[in-house]
């Protein structure tokens, strides 16, 4: 299954704020920045890409079950796999 790149978007458009977080952790470690603040925004930087990725899988299940007139189109077995994978 492919993704509409169109719909992608949002989603490009997190993870690319994620990686911009993430050089912030680096450079905060190269700065030897307070733990607590460093742990906080590694968190963030986390909870982005789940959040990317939940949303990835979302667009991708609802593009299944949409292409198709019959469950039978939708490997539901790998979807789960996709959604636990992030679990």
């Amino acid at each position: 299954m492919n993704l509409d790149p169109t719909s992608m978007t949002p989603v490009v458009n997190r993870i690319k704020r994620a990686q911009g977080q993430l050089a912030g952790v680096l450079r905060m470690l190269e700065d030897g920045r307070d733990c607590e603040d460093v742990v906080t925004q590694l968190a963030a930087v986390s909870k982005a890409l789940d959040r990317a990725g939940f949303a990835i899988v979302a667009s991708g299940l609802q593009q299944c079950l949409t292409a198709g007139d019959s469950t039978d189109s939708v490997d539901v077995k790998k979807m789960e796999k996709l959604f636990l994978s992030l679990a």
